[in-house]
């Protein structure tokens, strides 16, 4: 068996506890080392053996270090990924990745003259819910796609309290909270598109920020895409919905990963990752003769510690790492297009 992989975390805030510390753990190939703590220092009271450093500096300049996962605030991400891969480090990287395609360009060319692996984190490839729309998909059941529409809503009426995440700087806003998980989602599935529209609004009150977007793509084979996010939808449908030619498929927004995660649940747990049975995506299947079948779809287990696989494998195989360079350009060329003018 390998080294484990020394790795440090640049915060020890929720990303820092929910999404990295309990994967780093609990995957053989991982050892959580060292996490950044300025003020209180509480990562040693869930895992004993790490140590808290006062600075990312300090922890950059920890030469026991191969792997330093950056997840701070999003303005921020460019910069500190900059100095971890200076530094000799393997990067994880939080989405968003960057602000621009530039900057993102500049990181893998960076990554590559230094020898070092530059890994995006788009940890919702392995939601259950997803995953089961991906299934679908490649089945073909639907024939050939002509509608697609993809949404993640919230009902957040009120401010957030980490005012970064409110105040009108790069990496700010709804478009660059959730849209890297749609758009991410939506290019492993479909490639980049061959049109796009976009549209941003802001509606809270008081709000500085985006708080509302949509895209709407087409593509060379006719499929019409729809990507959409808003904070104020307090009573959410469908977050997948699929038409073809053979058949439409929904499916509600479930997998409980992030919850559980909160709880405490651990990734190694029998519960973890499974969906309540009420959230089964609806398949509807037309046949020849114009009758209806309608089946339930249970989806699979919803599993993040399959990203810290892939991370491992590339790390320490060089195999190839799942979420690549093309998929992330193609993103950030979607996220930095300007807002299509109305006609």
């Amino acid at each position: 068996m390998p080294t484990p992989i020394q790795t440090g975390l640049l915060a020890y805030g929720m990303s820092g506890r929910v999404f990295h510390a309990p994967f780093l753990e609990a995957h053989p190939g991982f050892a959580l080392a060292a996490v950044t703590e300025r003020h209180e220092q509480q990562a040693h009271l869930q895992y004993p053996a790490v140590r808290s450093v006062a600075s990312v500096e300090a922890l950059l300049a920890d030469e026991a270090l191969e792997l330093v996962v950056v997840n701070t605030p999003n303005n921020t991400h460019v910069e500190f990924a900059r100095q971890a891969l200076l530094a000799g480090k393997h990067v994880l990287l939080e989405k968003p990745v960057a602000t621009t395609v530039a900057e993102i360009r500049e990181l893998y060319v960076l990554s590559r003259r230094v020898n070092r692996h530059l890994l995006p984190y788009q940890n919702r490839r392995w939601d259950s819910d997803f995953q089961l729309v991906r299934q679908v998909v490649e089945s073909g059941q639907l024939g050939r796609l002509v509608e697609v529409h993809f949404r993640f809503d919230r009902y957040k009426l009120a401010l957030n309290k980490k005012t970064f995440k409110e105040n009108p700087i790069p990496g700010s806003g709804l478009l660059y909270d959730l849209g890297p998980h749609l758009l991410d989602q939506v290019i492993s599935l479909f490639g980049p598109p061959q049109h796009s529209y976009k549209a941003l609004s802001s509606y809270r009150p008081g709000s500085k920020v985006d708080d509302y977007f949509t895209f709407h793509f087409r593509y060379a084979s006719g499929l019409h895409v729809t990507v959409t996010s808003s904070l104020l939808v307090a009573a959410p449908g469908p977050a997948f919905a699929l038409h073809g030619t053979a058949g439409s498929f929904s499916k509600l927004r479930a997998d409980v990963q992030e919850a559980q995660l909160l709880q405490g649940i651990s990734p190694l747990a029998d519960e973890y990752g499974l969906e309540p049975a009420e959230a089964a995506g609806q398949l509807t299947l037309a046949a020849s003769n114009g009758s209806l079948s309608h089946a339930v779809l249970p989806a699979p287990r919803g599993h993040y510690m399959g990203l810290f696989e892939a991370a491992y494998r590339t790390i320490r195989h060089g195999q190839p790492y799942p979420i690549t360079e093309a998929d992330i350009m193609a993103q950030l060329a979607l996220l930095e297009q300007p807002p299509t003018a109305a006609s």
